[in-house]
C-alpha cells in the first residue's frame, strides 16, 4: 500500500528544481547561497501546509523551525578569481568555470590583482632551504602541509596546489577542480588556488623551462552571520514521543553533493503532508525532516533533546542521492550498519573507493534496519529496473552521529563519482528518475517504521532469518575453500561466530517496534535465534 501511494505521488519535479535552485550557490553555512536554500525549502514547507511552531496550534501535526545560531567564525563567500602565467594573454583559470579553484577561507588579493615569482617544489623539505617570503608556493601535494610550512612558517603570499585522486579521472576529466580549504585565521592576508589537470600541467611546463611569473586576482568576503537549520516535523498521533529523523545537509557546493539531498528530503516532506492530509497514510509515531551544516546541525540536534520532544528511534541520511550514474559512474549504495563485514569485507561485499578503516568486533550495532532498509530498496529496484547495492560502513556522512549516539542510522548515497566535490558536479549530473526512486524508497521505509507494531516486527523477522542464513551460507563456504587451503580455523570460526552474533542481536532489537512487551513476539525471537544457533553450530562443527 505504501508503495502504491508514494510512487503515485512521487513525481520528482520538486526535487528537480530544488537541486537546480540550490546548486547555483556555492555553499557554506551562513554564507548567501545557503541562506537562500534554507528559506526556499521554508516556502516549499509553508506551500505543503506546515505551520511555524511558534504560531502553531495543538492541532497542528504539520510544523517546522528554522534554528539559528552565531557562528563561531564569520561566513565567507566566493567571488571571483582568475590565474595568468605573465607572457599568456589567456588566463589558465577562471571563476567563471572553475569555481572550486579558490580555497574556501581565501582572502582577496589587490584589486588588480598580485603579480609574483612562483616557486615550485615537488617535496615539502625544499623549502627548507629556499626564500619564499611573499613570492608564490606551487607543489602537487595535499595543501594542509603545505599551508602550515609556506603560509604560517615560509610567509608565502599563497599556495597554487594539484591533488585530484585517481578516481576522478584528472586525465580525463581534465578541467575538473576538488574544492580545498585552509583553516580561517583572523587578520590573515592567506590565500590559495587549486588547479584543475589542464592547467596544472600548463602552469608546470612553464615553471620548469625556468622563472616564472604568475599574476593571481581573488576576490572573496568574509562577514558575520548565523547558522541556520530547518527542523520539519509529522507529529505522531499516538506515539508522538518516538521519531524518526531524515537529514540531508545543504553546505557543499556540488549538485549531487549535496543540493539532491535537500530537493529530495524536500519533495518527501511535501509527499507526506499530502498523503497525510487525504488520509491515504497514517503517521502514528514522528517523522522529523532535518536540513542543515553536514554532521554539525545533526549532532546537535540529537544532544539539544530540549529542543526536540520526541526520542530518536532511527536516523537516515540522503547524501549524493540524485546521479545520473551513466555520466557519473558507480552506484546507487546503502551504507549499512556496522556489521561484520566491515570487520571482514570478502565475497560479495567491498568498500566504495571513499574506503573505510576495518573495525572491530566491539565496534558492531546490531541492529534490523540494514537488512529492513536493503528489502524496501531492492524492491524499489526490481520495479524500476534500478541497481542497488551496499558498501560496508565508512563513515563521515550525518548517519554517523546517529551511531555515535547508539542510535540506528545509516547513509543512502551514491559512489564512484568521477566529479565528486568537484566543480563539474553540476545539475547535468543529476537524474530525476533517481531521486524519484530515493525519495520513494525512504519514504516507503519510514512509513513502515513509523507506523511499525508486533505484526510488522514478525513479519520483518521471517525476511531477516532468510537474510541470516543466505549470509551464514555464504560465510561458511567462503571459510570451507580457505581452511581447506591452509588458512587459519581460528579466524574463520571467529567469522561465523560473529555474524551469528550479530543476528542474535538483530533479531532482539525487533522489541522496539512493539509498543509495549508482546509475548507472541518474544517467543518468535527466541525461536528464530535457536534455529540461528543451531545451525550455525552445524556448520562450525563440519568446519572443525
Amino acid at each position: 500500500t505504501y508503495f502504491e501511494s508514494v510512487r503515485t505521488a512521487f513525481k520528482g519535479d520538486v526535487a528537480l528544481e530544488t537541486t537546480a535552485f540550490v546548486e547555483q550557490y556555492w555553499r557554506i553555512a551562513g554564507n548567501t547561497g545557503f541562506n537562500e536554500s534554507v528559506y526556499r525549502i521554508v516556502s516549499k514547507l509553508e506551500e505543503s501546509g506546515y505551520v511555524v511552531e511558534e504560531k502553531a496550534s495543538p492541532e497542528d501535526r504539520l510544523v517546522y523551525r528554522i534554528e539559528s545560531r552565531p557562528l563561531k567564525n564569520p561566513t565567507w563567500e566566493p567571488i571571483d578569481a582568475s590565474l595568468h602565467i605573465i607572457g599568456i594573454d589567456q588566463p589558465i583559470l577562471q571563476y567563471a568555470t572553475n569555481r572550486n579553484m579558490i580555497f574556501k577561507n581565501s582572502v582577496s588579493t589587490p584589486k588588480d590583482g598580485l603579480t609574483s615569482d612562483i616557486i615550485y617544489i615537488e617535496q615539502i623539505e625544499s623549502l627548507k632551504d629556499l626564500d619564499i617570503k611573499g613570492k608564490i608556493v606551487f607543489a602537487e601535494m595535499s595543501p594542509r602541509k603545505l599551508y602550515k610550512t609556506a603560509i604560517i612558517e615560509g610567509g608565502a603570499a599563497g599556495i597554487i596546489t594539484y591533488d585530484n585522486p585517481a578516481y576522478l579521472q584528472p586525465e580525463k576529466n581534465m578541467t575538473s577542480i576538488q574544492f580545498r580549504s585552509m583553516p580561517y585565521r583572523e587578520g590573515s592576508e592567506a590565500w590559495g588556488i587549486a588547479l584543475s589537470y589542464a592547467a596544472k600541467e600548463k602552469l608546470k611546463a612553464a615553471v620548469l623551462k625556468g622563472k616564472t611569473q604568475v599574476k593571481v586576482h581573488i576576490a572573496t568576503k568574509h562577514y558575520e552571520s548565523e547558522e541556520l537549520t530547518v527542523v520539519a516535523n509529522v507529529i505522531g498521533s499516538e506515539l508522538p514521543k518516538e521519531s524518526l529523523v531524515f537529514s540531508a545537509h545543504i553546505q557543499e557546493p556540488g549538485a549531487n553533493d549535496n543540493a539532491t539531498g535537500v530537493g529530495t528530503q524536500l519533495e518527501m516532506a511535501m509527499i507526506t503532508s499530502q498523503l497525510l492530509t487525504s488520509g491515504s497514510i497514517k503517521a502514528k509515531r514522528t517523522l522529523t525532516f532535518l536540513w542543515g551544516d553536514e554532521i554539525i546541525s545533526t549532532r546537535r540536534y540529537i544532544k539539544e533533546e530540549d529542543k526536540r520532544t520526541a526520542a530518536i528511534n532511527w536516523g537516515i541520511s540522503l547524501d549524493m542521492v540524485g546521479e545520473n550514474t551513466t555520466v557519473t559512474g558507480g552506484s546507487f549504495l546503502i551504507e549499512k550498519m556496522p556489521d561484520p563485514s566491515a570487520i571482514w569485507t570478502r565475497g560479495k561485499d567491498k568498500h566504495s573507493e571513499w574506503g573505510g578503516r576495518p573495525l572491530k568486533v566491539e565496534d558492531m550495532t546490531p541492529h534490523y534496519l540494514n537488512d529492513f532498509i536493503i528489502n524496501i530498496f531492492k524492491t524499489q529496484g526490481k520495479h524500476a529496473n534500478w541497481e542497488v547495492n551496499t558498501n560496508p560502513f565508512e563513515g563521515g556522512s550525518d548517519h554517523t552521529p546517529f551511531l555515535r549516539a547508539d542510535i540506528p542510522g545509516l547513509l543512502l548515497w551514491h559512489f564512484t563519482d568521477q566529479f565528486y566535490h568537484t566543480d563539474n558536479d553540476r545539475i547535468d549530473k543529476v537524474s530525476q528518475e533517481t531521486m524519484k526512486n530515493v525519495g520513494v524508497g525512504a519514504l516507503v521505509s519510514a512509513y513502515t517504521l513509523i507506523n511499525s507494531d508486533e505484526n510488522t516486527a514478525i513479519d520483518l523477522l521471517q525476511t531477516i532469518e532468510q537474510t541470516a542464513i543466505k549470509r551464514l551460507e555464504e560465510e561458511f563456504e567462503l571459510s570451507k575453500k580457505i581452511v581447506a587451503n591452509g588458512g587459519d580455523l581460528t579466524e574463520e570460526l571467529l567469522i561465523l561466530n560473529t555474524w551469528k552474533d550479530w543476528y542474535i542481536k538483530t533479531y532482539a532489537s525487533l522489541t522496539d517496534m512493539a509498543p509495549t512487551n508482546n509475548e507472541t513476539l518474544q517467543l518468535a525471537i527466541t525461536k528464530a535465534q535457536d534455529g540461528l544457533n543451531a545451525s550455525v553450530n552445524s556448520m562450525i562443527e563440519t568446519l572443525k
